[in-house]
């Protein structure tokens, strides 16, 4: 079976007046289905460029990055929405959650948004919510929840429309260990137990250790093993626990 995703040469250059900025340099990796990936570096290393152009929410500037068999790069604006619809949930370091509604709309809001005409799976809500202890939150808005619990309604509502990929942006950031625990476990599920392939950027060696392999970012580029350390910098573990 060919790999969900392939990233080949993938570079993302910025541009102001006569200054270039290369936040993502000639990375080339591929993801098998059902495979948790961790992708670590510290602040500014291009890690979270990355996950902007493996989510298809910006375009490369060379390169291209094929999800599930699709070039994302060479496809319009508004079809490249419409597949990372279908294909990817997103989980945000900031949960991203619309005030005005409850958990349970935010979550419903997803799917018609995801999968339009489609109907609302209550049954797979109920097993998500009981596996996130959230069952007894769903109608509350996100002002009434901890950070804990809204990061677990963010989680659900990625898994929802049953996407193919999960893209998690510092998941357990702002978290305490607990909850930590919680979503880190559940995005180990989706992996093992429901064969969503999950890719999560994160500066903890303590939550990358949970994936299936790591990829270290280190100046716009990828390397399979902690780079070594630069003259003028700490190790780059100890970069990560001090970021």
């Amino acid at each position: 079976m060919p790999p969900i995703i392939v990233a080949r040469q993938l570079g993302k250059t910025y541009r102001s007046g006569k200054i270039e900025t290369h936040a993502l340099r000639d990375a080339s990796f591929s993801v098998d289905r059902g495979e948790f990936i961790a992708i670590v570096g510290p602040s500014g290393s291009g890690k979270s460029t990355l996950f902007y152009l493996l989510g298809g929410l910006t375009r490369a500037t060379g390169g291209s990055v094929t999800i599930d068999g699709l070039d994302f790069n060479s496809l319009s604006d508004a079809e490249r929405t419409r597949r990372r619809g279908e294909k990817i949930g997103f989980v945000f370091q900031r949960f991203n959650l619309l005030p005005t509604l409850t958990a349970r709309g935010n979550i419903e809001l997803a799917h018609s948004i995801a999968s339009p005409g489609k109907p609302f799976d209550s049954t797979l809500l109920g097993k998500l919510a009981e596996l996130l202890r959230i069952e007894a939150r769903l109608d509350s808005r996100p002002s009434e929840l901890s950070g804990g619990e809204q990061q677990r309604v963010a989680i659900a509502r990625a898994l929802i429309t049953r996407p193919a990929i999960i893209l998690a942006d510092e998941p357990t950031g702002n978290l305490d260990t607990e909850n930590s625990d919680t979503v880190l476990g559940m995005l180990r599920h989706a992996s093992q137990e429901l064969g969503q392939t999950v890719l999560m950027i994160t500066h903890n060696p303590e939550a990358a250790a949970v994936a299936d392999r790591i990829v270290y970012v280190r100046d716009g580029r990828l390397h399979d093993t902690p780079p070594p350390p630069r003259a003028d910098s700490k190790p780059f573990l100890s970069s990560l626990l001090s970021d």
